[in-house]
């Protein structure tokens, strides 16, 4: 049997711009009736020639604080749309890729860095909107 509802996937990271992809895909899942499923990744942080005591637990905690405070100060605590939160380890755009593939529509800010800066760093939104396999709203953060 086929979903009737859609389901909306935003990427979250804490910057202004994941805040501004996440207020507007709730309010797209409130217009259509659908699932808001907000991801957020994290990665073990790498260190070069000396031991971190830093284990996966702590950055998949941090992680999950990071999420929940910004759907909290996005979306208020009374939420018209309660979205699913999602802690994924790896790559950024990878995980949203592979998100994409039970997602109706998939939602993520872009912090606006120029064309030039995106190719020499590479660009979350960017990836997404070739590789995705649904349709991808970029949103940009008002001002850049």
């Amino acid at each position: 049997m086929a979903r009737s509802e859609p389901v909306i996937v935003v990427g979250v990271d804490g910057s202004q711009a994941s805040e501004d992809a996440l207020r507007w895909a709730a309010g797209q899942a409130q217009l259509t009736g659908g699932e808001l499923h907000a991801v957020i990744t994290w990665q073990t942080p790498s260190a070069y020639g000396y031991y971190v005591d830093y284990s996966d637990a702590d950055a998949a905690s941090d992680a999950q604080k990071i999420l929940k405070t910004a759907v909290t100060c996005t979306l208020g605590k009374s939420q018209s749309v309660s979205p699913t939160l999602r802690v994924v380890k790896g790559q950024p755009a990878d995980v949203l890729i592979e998100a994409s593939r039970s997602a109706d529509l998939l939602v993520v800010g872009s912090r606006g860095r120029g064309a030039f800066t995106g190719m020499l760093l590479g660009s979350v939104s960017q990836h997404c909107v070739q590789h995705a396999l649904c349709p991808v709203v970029v949103i940009r953060t008002a001002g850049e």
